[in-house]
């Protein structure tokens, strides 16, 4: 793979975790659950110090790495439906805003994996981020499915 392509895979990523540190840092100020408040940070953390690892490989590869979110796709919207879940402080809106963006999160993890060579340097560190967006993701859908079976 070419370093363009590399750089485009991580400016990708970068985005994803650009958008999951601005809407969890935003559902961190609109909810009073403490734990929610608890995996809010802690997710917005996970994203930050991943966005941290990709800007250090985007610039490694001689790029320049991307600085916002996404104004379009189903992540960036999936963002507005939690401010708007938000509002309301319902739990269950929340979490199921949330894990929708949880998905978008896994999905381009995923793909991103496809594209980069297995074993690599790169490769494994992407793969290290993507169990953690995992992790995120399951305690997220967890969270929401108990609501769901109540």
């Amino acid at each position: 793979m070419e370093n363009k392509e590399q750089i485009d895979v991580l400016n990708n990523l970068l985005e994803i975790n650009n958008d999951r540190i601005e809407g969890y840092n935003h559902a961190l100020k609109e909810t009073d659950e403490t734990d929610l408040k608890g995996l809010f940070a802690q997710l917005a953390a996970s994203s930050y110090k991943n966005k941290l690892e990709l800007t250090e490989e985007v610039t490694k590869l001689g790029g320049k790495f991307v600085e916002g979110t996404r104004n379009t796709g189903k992540l960036y919207r999936a963002w507005m439906d939690v401010k708007a879940a938000l509002t309301n402080k319902d739990r269950k809106a929340i979490l199921n805003s949330c894990e929708f963006g949880e998905d978008v999160a896994v999905k381009n993890y995923e793909d991103a994996l496809k594209d980069l060579t297995t074993g690599s340097e790169l490769y494994n560190k992407i793969n290290n981020q993507f169990v953690t967006i995992k992790e995120g993701h399951n305690k997220v859908k967890k969270l929401r499915d108990e609501l769901i079976k109540a």
